[in-house]
């Protein structure tokens, strides 16, 4: 009996130095990726802060020899950024409302509407996430010059009120948890698909909602290559585009770049930090398939 304890005894001893031994490595491996992903923020932060000789000398140091904080107020008055943000606000304000209430809408059609051919409808649509976004990028640009799109922020806007596969499959998958009790109680009072989709449905899905906005602001916050394609006088560009006023013939201003694109993040790390519950959440149970 007592070596059968000591046994015990020895196996747990064993045991709890294993799960040590790995929890330690697991966090090792964890500060090691984190440290790769916060470098280049990291250079980003350094670079700005240092002088037009100091960042030209090699070979680079990362940590600047004189901080000089003053290079994010001369950087933004380099050029209109307080009007590049606000143009970018405006295309990120109608971005998040067309992927909000299209997506949503489309997506309570499919979980909790039955008609015929809703699966193969349904299929069309996730099949059309297989499609690169370059091949439809030259179709896309000829049919908005034709229209005479080209040079306002309605190429940048109107797709986001034609629907988004992945962004219908997330929400569909969300509205598949809600049990289809509430909703044929409330058609027995009389609420049509469009009272049961904004009053009682939407407060529910709280969660994807909030995970498709944080999606969409991110996307048309960092957009590149459609306001460069789309908007070619000054005073519409976008956040991104004025970047580009620190790139010259030879020569790239790149504490001032680095500066500018610093400050851009912060409005992204905010959201995500403020909404970062509702965002796991809604990752979790919408990317969930039943």
């Amino acid at each position: 009996m007592t070596r059968q304890k000591e046994k015990n005894g020895s196996s747990s001893k064993q045991k709890f130095k294993r799960d040590r031994v790995t929890d330690l490595f697991m966090f090792f491996i964890l500060c090691l990726g984190a440290v790769i992903i916060l470098f280049p923020i990291i250079w980003m932060v350094c670079t700005a802060l240092k002088s037009p000789q100091e960042v030209a000398q090699y070979p680079p140091t990362l940590i600047p020899q004189v901080p000089m904080f003053e290079n994010f107020a001369i950087a933004w008055t380099k050029a209109p950024f307080t009007r590049y943000t606000l143009n970018t606000l405006v295309i990120v304000l109608f971005t998040i409302i067309g992927n909000v209430l299209v997506n949503s809408f489309v997506a309570y059609g499919f979980a909790k509407i039955e008609f015929k051919g809703r699966k193969p409808l349904f299929k069309i649509v996730l099949a059309t996430m297989m499609i690169p976004g370059f091949v439809t990028l030259v179709p896309t640009y000829v049919i908005f010059s034709k229209i005479g799109w080209v040079g306002t922020y309605l190429p940048l806007i109107i797709p986001a009120f034609t629907g988004n596969a992945f962004h219908i499959f997330m929400m569909r998958q969300f509205y598949r948890t809600i049990p289809n009790e509430l909703m044929e109680a409330a058609k027995v009072d009389g609420a049509g698909h469009f009272y049961i989709w904004g009053k009682l449905m939407m407060p529910l899905i709280k969660p994807i909602l909030a995970t498709i906005a944080l999606v969409s602001f991110k996307g048309a916050w960092s957009d590149f290559q459609g306001p460069l394609l789309y908007i070619n006088d000054q005073k519409l560009y976008t956040l991104q585009l004025g970047l580009q006023v620190f790139k010259g013939q030879g020569y790239t201003e790149w504490n001032y770049l680095m500066a500018v694109s610093f400050l851009s993040m912060i409005p992204i790390l905010i959201l995500f930090f403020c909404f970062q519950n509702y965002f796991i959440e809604g990752m979790n149970v919408g990317g969930a398939v039943k």
